[in-house]
């Protein structure tokens, strides 16, 4: 790992595949990687101690670590493809990315990074759209993007693709929920060409070749979220995809605009809504830009939120026995602290007395056997 020209991070071949394999197997979501290697170091030596954490969390079956052939092959398909695969701290990565909770650590990006690291702004709203939204999202996404913001959406049939088309020549970019060579829906293909010919950019946290499933999507509302300084919802059912965003947006304290429409129509109830919760209203691209210019300046720290080290020898034996040394009376007071209901990781370091190493690592543990989910604010539960 070495430090680049703009003082990013970047991670030597060795690490990137290392990464790519931990971020890939079974369980290991973005939380429990940052916590796996800050706990053993580097990528490399967590990896060693998956099949151990999982057993000591309950999982009986043997955990599916990615192998290095399958890791390696998706990077070198990715870069066929024209894209690259980057780590949380690395050129390329979406700066205002780093700032949310729990960001991927790794993203593919397929097109012009550029329009990534320049103030975002996204634009969301109903699939089955109005003439007057789809206009209305259009007028938005150039106007802002004539003012310098990069328009962030997710491709879909609407609202999204009329926001990317509208900003297609200022900078827009495209949140896949699927791999980033698997273009949804299918009537967008032939535009995807020319949306990267005009120097736009594609990111996902999926697999290339990877098929969106409906659990998918949020997560990919959640990058859209994260990316972005604030998020215009524009036209959206009472329970929609739209509103999972401007949910996620608000988490992760983001500006929420929401765009007023008539009571009559049903695509408009979930933005009436968020004006009803305290959304800020927003008639014009003007609305937005006034309130977002302040956050522009506020540039995130480069450089990586984990404990990767390029000394991974030194690290390995002593961390691997750190879930052999947690005494099992602390690992069963931490699991006995949790339930279906969220709590707050601190709370359960305050009720159980133990340290918060201890509980993090079972957590770690819970996590790879599949029985803790993560929710925002730092907050688990067993499932």
């Amino acid at each position: 790992m070495s430090a680049g020209d703009n003082g990013a991070f970047e991670l030597n071949d060795q690490q990137r595949l290392a990464w790519l394999r931990l971020i890939r197997s079974e369980n290991v979501g973005p939380a429990t990687f940052r916590d796996l290697i800050n706990h053993f170091g580097s990528a490399s030596a967590a990896i060693e101690a998956l099949p151990e954490l999982s057993r000591r969390g309950g999982r009986s079956a043997r955990i599916k670590i990615c192998p290095p052939d399958v890791a390696a092959g998706e990077l070198e398909a990715t870069e066929r493809l024209g894209g690259r695969i980057v780590a949380m701290g690395e050129r390329g990565y979406p700066p205002y990315l780093q700032q949310a909770d729990y960001p991927p650590p790794m993203l593919s990006v397929r097109g012009d990074s550029s329009t990534i690291d320049r103030p975002t702004v996204g634009i969301v709203g109903a699939r089955n759209a109005s003439l007057a939204g789809v206009k209305l999202a259009a007028a938005f996404a150039k106007e802002l993007g004539s003012l310098g913001y990069t328009i962030v959406s997710g491709y879909a049939r609407g609202i999204d693709i009329a926001a990317h088309k509208a900003s297609a020549d200022s900078g827009t970019v495209a949140v896949f929920a699927g791999g980033i060579d698997a273009i949804f829906p299918p009537e967008h293909v032939e535009f995807t060409e020319e949306f990267l010919a005009r120097g736009n950019s594609i990111i996902s946290e999926m697999p290339l070749g990877w098929r969106p499933r409906a659990k998918d999507f949020p997560r990919r509302n959640r990058i859209i979220a994260g990316v972005s300084l604030g998020v215009v919802v524009i036209e959206a059912a009472q329970r929609s995809g739209s509103l999972i965003t401007a949910r996620l947006a608000n988490e992760a304290g983001r500006l929420v605009f929401a765009v007023p429409g008539s009571p009559l129509d049903p695509r408009s109830a979930g933005t009436n809504i968020l004006l009803k919760r305290g959304a800020q209203i927003a008639t014009s691209a003007q609305d937005v830009e006034e309130a977002v210019r302040p956050l522009t300046g506020l540039r995130p720290p480069p450089g990586p939120q984990f404990g990767e080290t390029p000394d991974e020898a030194a690290n390995e034996d002593e961390l691997a026995r750190a879930s052999a040394d947690i005494a099992d009376a602390v690992r069963q007071a931490v699991t006995s602290a949790l339930g279906p209901t969220p709590v707050e990781v601190d709370e359960i370091i305050r009720y159980t007395g133990a340290s918060a190493g201890e509980v993090q690592l079972v957590l770690i543990e819970l996590d790879l056997a599949g029985r803790l989910e993560r929710h925002a604010g730092n907050r688990v539960s067993l499932v």
